[in-house]
Formats: structure tokens, C-alpha cells, sequence
């Protein structure tokens, strides 16, 4: 005699089995009935706080179906036992551990030079590349009209660009005032050069010297404070002693967090 399952529900119609995830810190999930997405933070009797990437955090309940990784619905669980604060990346974000690298986004951040360049991915790499931005050096900004209409920038693909000694007056004031397309956001920090958005305490040194006009910045650092006249080493040793945003001047910060958020915003928002 042929058996039948009890339940007679055709299989087409039953639920999918759903897995469930334990909610350890640091798990990337999206909230399957918002657009939220952030990684858990805490996980506590009934619910779940994810942080997203802009440090905002909100408080979901552990619903069964509740929540998308990687684009599947999952249940997420309360750890069996507590876990370890989430790591974070030297910008300050929750780290992702396996996190792959993002297909790199049409839209760029444009840098002044290689040192910029260098800074910028010591402390928002991890960042950078899962969200698939691209950072580039322009070896200077004196030709940035003629850059940004080459980069023929629109609304999904924005351009942010990092300029140095932006200050009321500057030349790189003026080029930038220049650039009057929507779709580009030019910001910068008031130092010389980048050097000097390292804080000094992270080198051990009181402050930076202070080189008059008409002496090469650079060369003038290394001699007043008696680093051998190689400025590629002398950058070499400052670019080792950045370990985190903690080292770097919050006028620095702010640029560089804001041209992410420039880049990164989707088209039509």
C-alpha cells in the first residue's frame, strides 16, 4: 500500500526552510522589512541592534524571517554564548571578516597625490573596497575643469575629489570654485600638504614646523627636524606610524567621510 504524508499541502505551496544564524557581532544583515543594513552590535533577549555604516543604530526584534544575508531570507538566533566586541577597521567602522571586495562603482575619488592616495587607503581601504570605490591620484589639481569633463560625471557616477590647503584665497580655492557640476563634490583640509593631517602626537613631535613661503615645504620638514633630506623616506616614516583615523586631524576625517558618502549615495537620492 502506498503512503501519504500527513500533510497534504502540495509541495509547491509549503515554506521554504529557512536557516538560522546565530546574530555573532560583526554579521553584515539587511532588515527584510526596511532597507536597513548594518552589523550586529548586541544581541539581547528578543532583539538585535545593527549598526550601518554611518555609525546610526536601531534596535530590531528577532522575528523568525526577519532578516537578509546576502540576499537570503534568514531567522537570526541569540549567540549560544557571548561574543567578542566587533572588530573594527582602521576608519572606525565595524569590520566585516570575509568580506569580498565590491565590483568597483563608476563613480571615483580623485587625490591630489601619492602620499594622498597612500593615507587614504591606510585608513579607509577595507571600507573603500567594499564599497567599491576607487581612489586615484592627479600628481595636482591644476587642470581639475578639464579632469572633471573628461570624467564626464553624472548621477551614477559621482566624483569626489580631495584637495590640499583649501583655504579662502588659495589658488586650489579658486580652481575648486571652478568645478560647478552636481555631480562632483570637491572638499579638503587647510594643511600645506597631507603630511601635516598627521596629527604630531602620532609622530612625537610637539607640532609641525612652521616653513616660510618660498622654501620647499617638504625639504624644510626634514631639516628642521633633522630627518635625513629623502622626503620619499620621511613619508614612508610617517605613513608607518598611521595605525588608525585616531592619528589623523578631524579636518581630514570629515573630507574624506564626506566624499565617500558622495560617491557611494545611489542615483536619485
Amino acid at each position: 500500500m502506498r503512503e501519504y504524508s500527513p500533510d497534504l499541502t502540495p509541495q509547491w505551496k509549503r515554506a521554504k526552510a529557512v536557516p538560522e544564524v546565530s546574530a555573532d557581532p560583526g554579521l553584515v544583515v539587511e532588515v527584510a522589512a526596511t532597507d536597513f543594513c548594518g552589523a550586529v552590535v548586541a544581541c539581547e533577549a528578543g532583539t538585535v541592534t545593527l549598526e550601518d555604516r554611518f555609525g546610526k543604530r536601531r534596535a530590531f526584534p528577532l522575528e523568525p524571517r526577519g532578516f537578509l544575508l546576502d540576499g537570503a531570507v534568514v531567522t537570526l538566533t541569540r549567540p549560544t554564548r557571548a561574543g567578542a566586541a566587533p572588530a573594527r577597521t582602521a576608519s572606525g567602522s565595524v569590520a566585516v571578516p570575509g568580506a569580498r571586495a565590491r565590483v568597483a562603482r563608476a563613480g571615483r575619488i580623485y587625490v591630489e597625490g601619492r602620499h594622498d592616495a597612500e593615507l587614504v587607503e591606510r585608513v579607509w581601504g577595507d571600507d573603500l573596497r567594499i564599497e567599491g570605490v576607487v581612489v586615484e591620484y592627479l600628481e595636482g589639481i591644476d587642470d581639475l575643469p578639464a579632469i572633471v569633463a573628461d570624467f564626464a560625471p553624472a548621477p551614477d557616477a559621482r566624483l569626489g575629489v580631495l584637495v590640499d590647503h583649501l583655504v579662502p584665497g588659495s589658488k586650489e580655492s579658486r580652481i575648486a570654485a571652478s568645478v560647478t557640476s552636481p555631480h562632483v563634490l570637491v572638499v579638503g583640509h587647510p594643511y600645506v600638504d597631507v603630511w601635516q593631517a598627521v596629527k604630531p602626537s602620532a609622530l612625537g613631535i610637539p607640532a609641525w614646523p612652521v616653513i616660510p613661503p618660498g622654501r620647499d615645504w617638504k625639504t624644510g620638514i626634514c631639516e628642521a627636524l633633522g630627518w635625513p633630506p629623502n622626503t620619499g623616506a620621511a613619508w614612508q616614516h610617517i605613513l608607518s606610524r598611521v595605525t588608525s583615523y585616531k592619528d589623523l586631524e578631524p579636518t581630514l576625517l570629515g573630507a574624506v567621510e564626506h566624499l565617500i558618502d558622495h560617491v557611494t549615495t545611489p542615483a536619485g537620492a
